[in-house]
């Protein structure tokens, strides 16, 4: 009896982990699944320290691993706690058609998978009210959880499919630079505005897309690509040195239509939301405390984006710099904790830094 009991809140605790993580669908709600996550998502780093210059490919493999790790840990969990219930009915009220019946555990989790199974089959079948509704209701389980595991990767796959659809289009508007200074310069061509506030508003709908799909769906936070145009941290980076130029660098007078629109606010929020809700609730690392190389590399960062700019035709406040650095140190720093825990470095990451000349 104990046994029973046991096993039924085992599937009871493995359900409601499944409804919170699926149909719930917001992140950190999980009971086992976001603990599952991290474990894989750890084991697969510290092999990934070893792999040397293939750390960044056996990262990439994160995230289907821990798809399909987690609905082997859903599967073996539920069969688990039915194979608790089934195992002191084997033999009684649990019985092959023919010969002797065996009581061990292994049977019992046979004929639990055979009864969670939408297939079904096996020798071993019900003889009793209660342990027919015991497989009744096991194939329901099954058949549900199957349902709701695919209808999951679906919708998984298709928000995967959309932040990198989002990251290409970033990566493109900067000519393949990664440089927010050649993103705007394009979106100002010889310095008018008329196309880079609905620019920004399209920015602004996809960006809030991909927010809403890692709230929802928080295996995103593991799928990671090689190349570091399609990173969070790289095109959030992006977008936020874009709008903290055009609130700092821009001529005050001229572009302050631009600054006010509510377009270029919601790309500021909707980046800092999306690498607050990755931060919370990814594994990432402690930024290093900044230096002065630090200021100086924002500086020589906002001269080399001016420079891009005045070439564009863009009027610019080249007095703007401590401003500029000011905002670039309210930001960054999530940024710094949230790019090498995916295995990429700053320089992947902040292209026009990257690129200056050292001092």
């Amino acid at each position: 009896m104990i046994e029973q009991i046991l096993g039924a809140a085992l599937t009871l605790l493995f359900l409601a982990d499944i409804f919170l993580t699926i149909l719930y669908a917001r992140a950190g709600t999980g009971l086992l699944a976001p603990r599952w996550d991290r474990a894989v998502w750890a084991a697969l780093r510290a092999l990934a320290k070893r792999a040397g210059r293939h750390r960044g490919t056996l990262l990439s493999f994160a995230g289907p691993l821990i798809v399909v790790s987690l609905i082997g840990f859903w599967s073996l969990g539920l069969t688990l706690g039915a194979a608790l219930v089934v195992q002191p009915e084997l033999g009684t009220a649990i019985r092959p058609s023919s010969g002797t019946a065996s009581t061990d555990f292994v049977t019992a989790l046979l004929v639990a998978g055979n009864s969670l199974s939408i297939v079904g089959g096996g020798d071993y079948a019900p003889h009793s009210m209660g342990t027919r509704l015991l497989f009744l209701m096991n194939s329901l389980i099954g058949a549900s959880v199957l349902s709701l595991v695919l209808s999951y990767l679906v919708q998984v796959y298709s928000g995967l499919r959309e932040r990198n659809a989002l990251a290409l289009t970033i990566d493109l508007m900067t000519d393949g630079t990664g440089d927010a200074a050649v993103m705007l310069a394009r979106l100002m061509p010889g310095g008018t505005m008329d196309d880079a506030t609905s620019e920004l508003a399209n920015l602004a709908r996809a960006l809030a897309a991909t927010k809403e799909a890692h709230h929802f769906y928080p295996l995103l936070f593991y799928f990671r690509f090689e190349a570091p145009r399609y990173a969070v941290s790289r095109f959030s980076f992006v977008l936020l040195d874009l709008v903290t130029l055009i609130d700092t660098a821009l001529d005050r007078h001229r572009y302050a239509s631009l600054r006010a629109s509510a377009a270029l606010r919601s790309v500021a929020q909707g980046a800092k939301l999306l690498l607050e809700t990755l931060d919370a609730n990814f594994p990432t690392i402690r930024a290093a405390p900044e230096d002065a190389a630090d200021n100086w590399r924002l500086r020589q960062s906002f001269v080399a984006a001016t420079r891009t700019l005045g070439s564009a035709g863009i009027l610019v406040d080249a007095d703007a710099v401590d401003a500029y650095c000011a905002e670039r140190r309210r930001w960054e720093p999530r940024i710094r904790r949230v790019a090498p825990t995916l295995g990429y470095d700053m320089g992947e990451v902040d292209r026009r830094s990257a690129e200056a000349p050292v001092a």
